[in-house]
This record gives structure tokens, sequence and C-alpha cells, in this order.
């Protein structure tokens, strides 16, 4: 089994740069951390390569690294054990009759957190704007829980596409504090939809939401708004409990 001892051999110099976007893009890879990434990563059938302080069983090329090594690797800032390089590769998804939109939404935390929350609760389809973080950030794929590989990922402008989605038969909801927002619990979820979030700062701009059929608002005792993330994840839980029943 291949050794790699030091971190100025040129394979783990090429595979660091996969900390950057740019060379994620032109290699079509990047890197993922932790056992459970790369199981979720092994039944997801992206994972190319795992690199290891000891063998590692994973059904694909795998190679013993030093310590230094896979801290080079790394994007934590723990010693590292496991570190996997995966392919990009869209999950081929049959049902999307719900769909989450996310309207730069700009920190990878709370991307994860709702691509999580999408594959937990039932949105298999999410939509980014060109505004949105990148989905293989490490800490976006981090926060995923390995939600990235089971959930079918495509960028667009979300106007037109809120307007194609319509004519194709979706209601779109948008979440904003409108006067004349509807409570969530009031709202009954057609099988056809989509659920449309905006920026952590700003919210959805005016002309998005003017092209939605509907506003959604959730109820609360204190505060006017939530954390993006919640706010995604409470509105999708209340679809998937409405669907359940």
């Amino acid at each position: 089994m291949e050794t790699i001892q030091s971190t100025s051999n040129q394979t783990i110099k090429n595979l660091s740069k996969l900390h950057q976007k740019k060379y994620r893009d032109q290699s079509g890879e990047y890197l993922i951390e932790g056992e459970h990434l790369i199981k979720e990563a092994m039944q997801a059938r992206v994972l190319k390569h795992v690199y290891s302080l000891e063998p590692f069983e994973c059904g694909c090329p795998n190679t013993l690294c030093s310590q230094a090594v896979l801290n080079k690797l790394s994007a934590q800032n723990s010693d590292a054990r496991l570190i996997g390089v995966c392919e990009k590769k869209e999950a081929d998804i049959h049902d999307k009759e719900r769909i989450l939109v996310l309207n730069d939404v700009q920190d990878p935390g709370n991307l994860g957190t709702l691509l999580r929350s999408a594959y937990a609760f039932g949105f298999p389809s999410v939509v980014l704007s060109p505004g949105c973080a990148d989905v293989y950030n490490p800490k976006t794929i981090q926060s995923s829980q390995g939600a990235l590989f089971h959930v079918h990922v495509e960028k667009a402008d979300i106007e037109p596409w809120i307007l194609e989605a319509r004519s194709g038969g979706y209601t779109v909801y948008a979440t904003a504090l409108q006067a004349y927002s509807i409570f969530l619990s009031e709202i009954r979820f057609p099988q056809k939809f989509a659920l449309v979030l905006g920026n952590e700062g700003t919210g959805l701009p005016q002309t998005t939401i003017a092209l939605c059929d509907a506003c959604i608002k959730i109820e609360m005792s204190a505060f006017e708004s939530l954390n993006v993330a919640i706010a995604g994840s409470i509105c999708m839980y209340e679809a998937l409990i409405q669907r359940s029943k």
C-alpha cells in the first residue's frame, strides 16, 4: 500500500489546492473529512480515494499518510484521521414535488444546515442562486453531514426560475415578513410547491416576493425573525408533518 510521509509530496500539494473554490471547479473534485462523511460518500458512490493514518476499507484506493500530511489536507483545527476525495456528481432525484429555493444564502454553515434539513424533511431538490455559498465549501459539507450527497442541487437565477415553476404547476411560497404574510400554521401545502428563502441579512428582494403565490411567516412569542437555517427547517418540517397526515 502506498504511503506518503511528506507534505511536500506533489499529490498532496495538488490536493491541498482543493481548499480553494477555483481548483474545485477546475478539477471537479472536493475533499471531505471524517468517517461519517466518508461512509455517506461511499453510499452515494462519489468517493474516489481515501487518505488515512491506518488502512481503511472503502472500496476505492486508500493511501496511508503521516499525521502532518493529513493535517495539511484537513480544514479542521484538530488532528485528522480520514480524508476523502470525491467527484462532483449531482444526485439523481425523480421526486421533485417539494423544492427548496435559496436566494443568496451566503454563510456556508447555514447552507449546509439547510441541505441537511432538506434531506431530512423530504425536499430532495434544492435550487441555489449564483450568490449562494459554494456547496463544496468544507464548512458547507461538514454542516450538511452528508446530505449534500443525496439531494439534487442546481443553480439558477431565482426570479426567472419562479416564473417557470409557476407555469409548470408549482405553488411558490416566499418566506418574508410582509403585512399580508400568512402564518405557517395556516398554510396548507399542495402536492407541488417550492419554498423560497432569502439572504441572512437582507432577506428576499421585493421583486422576488412579488413573483411568489403567497408569503409565509412563522409564529413567534419573541423577536421578529429567525436565522435562515432555523426558519427554513421549521417550514420544511411543517410540510413533512402535513404530508404524513
